[in-house]
């Protein structure tokens, strides 16, 4: 397995504390997405090696880990469990790993050992067995749009140079991480492969933000609908609907729309709600007739 510098990577030192590292990664993160580097094969890799990186050094137990066995990092338990029975073996006279002796010896010949050349091999009864490991987890991020996001629909994208084509669900939240099984590194001596896990970014819209599974939205109305009542239209995001105005409407005031919201994710059918605050237009460049006529309407009012 080639090693990757997580550190080299985000351009900073092993001491970074944390923040430091997060404020590295979504410097370059915003500087390698893909939707910034379209068809771009190397700023997409160099992408994911750093959502890799992010996800090691950001997380403490990981990269504990990874200071201390490097590119093994995650096979790292495993030698240490292979070594102290190794150990025990020696102290009860038994035979060990082959004859193969880890007593001071370096973890990276254990793991010279388990993935290159002819695998390691212990002895059972004059029968070899291979010891099998899982492939390394992969991790990406995709942006949606919030239409995107409504609709289930498929995407298509680029994860260690191997295309993939997935089905994404209506609903699916911000930050949602969806796991791909199989879909991440290739096992070791017949061991299973890794897994792929997908962190989502949806991005609200200047007409509606959303929260959960509601949605928010502003809807302008003339004073004269808001004095008298009425009626007006309002864009959704899967249609057009028709929305009373009670006579009196005060500015700010707030409206549920039942059933109008965002889709609840795999639950086909169900939706959240959509709540419509009122803005109340003041009409201007108004004519003497009606200044007149608000005139009269202010006396009536005293």
């Amino acid at each position: 397995m080639e090693f990757i510098d997580y550190y080299k990577i985000l351009g900073v030192d092993k001491s970074a504390t944390t923040d430091e590292i997060k404020k590295a990664y979504r410097k370059l993160a915003r500087k390698l997405h893909p939707d910034l580097n379209p068809d771009d094969k190397e700023a997409d890799k160099k992408f994911q090696q750093l959502n890799e990186a992010n996800e090691v050094l950001s997380d403490p137990e990981k990269r504990k880990k990874y200071d201390k066995y490097g590119k093994d990092w995650e096979h790292g338990e495993e030698y240490e469990k292979y070594r102290q029975q190794h150990q025990q073996q020696r102290q009860s006279k038994s035979q060990g790993f082959g004859g193969q002796d880890f007593e001071g010896g370096d973890f990276s010949d254990f793991f010279e050992s388990m993935f290159g050349g002819g695998g390691y091999t212990r002895s059972s009864g004059g029968r070899g067995r291979q010891v099998r490991f899982k492939g390394q987890d992969f991790h990406a991020e995709m942006s949606l749009t919030l239409a995107q996001a409504y609709t289930t629909h498929k995407q298509t994208f680029t994860v260690n140079g191997k295309s993939l084509r997935i089905t994404v669900p209506a609903g699916v939240a911000d930050g949602q991480v969806i796991k791909l099984a199989g879909q991440g590194g290739k096992g070791a001596n017949g061991g299973p492969n890794g897994d792929l896990y997908i962190t989502f970014t949806v991005t609200n819209t200047p007409n509606f933000k959303r929260l959960g599974d509601d949605l928010y939205a502003d809807k302008e109305i003339d004073l004269y609908t808001a004095v008298l009542g009425g009626e007006t239209m309002f864009e959704t995001m899967d249609g057009t609907i028709k929305l009373k105005v009670s006579p009196g409407t005060q500015n700010g005031t707030k409206v549920r729309v039942k059933g109008k919201g965002f889709p609840v994710y795999k639950k086909e059918g169900s939706f959240g709600d959509l709540y419509i605050t009122y803005t109340v237009k003041i009409p201007t460049n108004l004519t003497d007739k009606q200044k007149e006529l608000f005139k009269e309407l202010s006396n009536e009012s005293k």
